[in-house]
């Protein structure tokens, strides 16, 4: 039987296959078939390796064609300089302009290229114009690196994407093409369908988690409702499985905290989106040691895990009695799952941490406003602007915070009465994620073998 190849192109692909149980699943259905595609080269990426045991891996190096002939050169010069024009970012952005996503957010030289309308290219904004770039960006004579194509040819896989909506994979999807080869493709978050990338039509299954996410790529993107199963959010699966108290009180011992104090969670944003977090850092830690709040409750920052920068953005906040700041990682999924199942009180911006929060019943405070921010900037509220926060901005399942009184007030409810909202909550969680019964990710599984035979 032909092998099936698994591609991971990301960090946050990796983590959710394998931390919730996907890579484990492939592997007993498909057995020696299956061969991972770990793309990830960031500082972590040796960590999914690690993970991989007893599964044939291929890495990025491998790929490329290091001893290119010249013509080669000139084809893969030429196909970068028509992609940054006419291709992924450019097809995307016109796409989020035309359709008004995230309208908001959209600044020149955003360091988020799906947020820089400069990307969109030198063509007029029309929809037939779209359409041509479409065909010649997933065109099977695109350029594809020599030792992908010759391995596509000969051992003609089966290829599952992890995430379908990176420049990474187009090297597949044209690959795929070119030789008539099986497709099955994941969308990676709730939020991927209104602006984070435009979506082949070239697939035979797509994958989601929820019924508005169908609805997205039925009306966004042109992809028969015939052909998308929906399967929940498999990372609710990890917060499925109930940890006892004992397992909280140990991960706040590793950190210093003392595991009888209520604790509040403080999970950050990327440098990106929240380029103020460090000034709201250090107001609340002032606020929260001049009001007595180092006698009442614990601060556990948690920085996103693409901030670089943390040590800088969160210094107010080490190396003090009753904080904690956790190094940022992808793979420490199991610790997140801990704290939010029972931490009292979860403080965030936006992003996925949101929705974990409300699917683990935690009393949540969203932070709308940028602490120390000059007049005319406002990048928390935009944060929370996209078609895909819709139903959550409309809930009452979480507290806003406009300012930071409003900061003060939410975390003295939440502690005081933490069940407030959680019918709310249940509502909300059921509506993003969908069903949240533990087999998510058996589902995905189950829809990535059953599409290709």
């Amino acid at each position: 039987m032909n092998p099936v190849w698994l591609v991971l192109p990301d960090p946050f692909s990796s983590r959710l296959f394998f931390d919730t149980g996907i890579v484990d699943d492939l592997r007993g259905r498909l057995g020696e078939r299956l061969e991972l595609f770990l793309l990830d080269t960031s500082e972590q990426s040796e960590a999914w390796s690690v993970r991989a045991t007893g599964v044939r891996v291929t890495r990025p190096d491998s790929l490329r064609s290091p001893n290119a002939t010249p013509r080669e050169k000139v084809f893969r010069r030429a196909d970068d300089w028509l992609d940054r024009r006419v291709g992924f970012y450019p097809l995307s952005l016109r796409q989020s302009l035309r359709e008004g996503f995230n309208r908001e957010r959209m600044q020149a030289a955003h360091q988020n290229w799906f947020l820089d309308p400069t990307l969109a290219g030198p063509l007029p904004l029309r929809a037939p114009l779209d359409s041509a770039m479409m065909r010649w960006h997933y065109g099977r004579f695109r350029y594809v690196p020599r030792p992908l194509i010759e391995r596509l040819r000969t051992e003609r896989p089966a290829i599952l994407l992890a995430n379908i909506q990176m420049h990474a994979v187009i090297p597949f999807i044209v690959g795929a093409r070119r030789y008539g080869l099986p497709l099955v493709g994941h969308i990676a978050s709730w939020d991927h369908t209104v602006g984070k990338g435009i979506v082949t039509p070239h697939l035979q299954r797509y994958i989601v988690q929820n019924d508005v996410m169908r609805a997205d790529l039925v009306r966004y993107h042109g992809i028969g409702a015939e052909r998308i199963v929906v399967t929940g959010w498999p990372q609710t699966d990890v917060f499925h499985r109930k940890r006892p108290r004992e397992e909280y009180e140990a991960v706040l011992r590793g950190l210093d905290l003392d595991p009888t104090r209520p604790v509040v969670l403080v999970m950050g944003n990327t440098p990106t989106n929240a380029p103020f977090e460090q000034q709201f850092v250090e107001r609340l830690v002032h606020w929260w040691d001049e009001t007595g709040g180092t006698e009442r409750f614990s601060l556990l920052f948690r920085p996103h895990p693409r901030d670089r920068r943390w040590r800088e953005r969160f210094a107010a906040a080490l190396s003090r009695e009753h904080t904690a700041v956790q190094e940022p990682s992808f793979t420490d999924l199991e610790t997140l799952a801990v704290l939010l199942q029972h931490g009292d009180v979860v403080l965030s911006n936006a992003g996925t941490i949101l929705l974990d929060a409300l699917v683990n019943d935690r009393p949540t405070v969203c932070v709308l406003y940028d602490e120390g921010a000059p007049p005319g900037e406002s990048w928390a509220i935009k944060n929370v602007s996209g078609e895909h926060y819709r139903q959550l901005m409309a809930s009452e399942a979480f507290y806003r915070a406009e300012r930071f009184e409003d900061v003060v007030t939410a975390i003295a409810r939440a502690l005081s009465h933490p069940g407030e909202l959680a019918q709310e909550r249940a509502r909300v969680a059921g509506e993003v994620v969908g069903e949240v019964d533990g087999r998510a990710a058996e589902r995905v599984a189950e829809a990535f073998v059953s599409a290709i035979g």
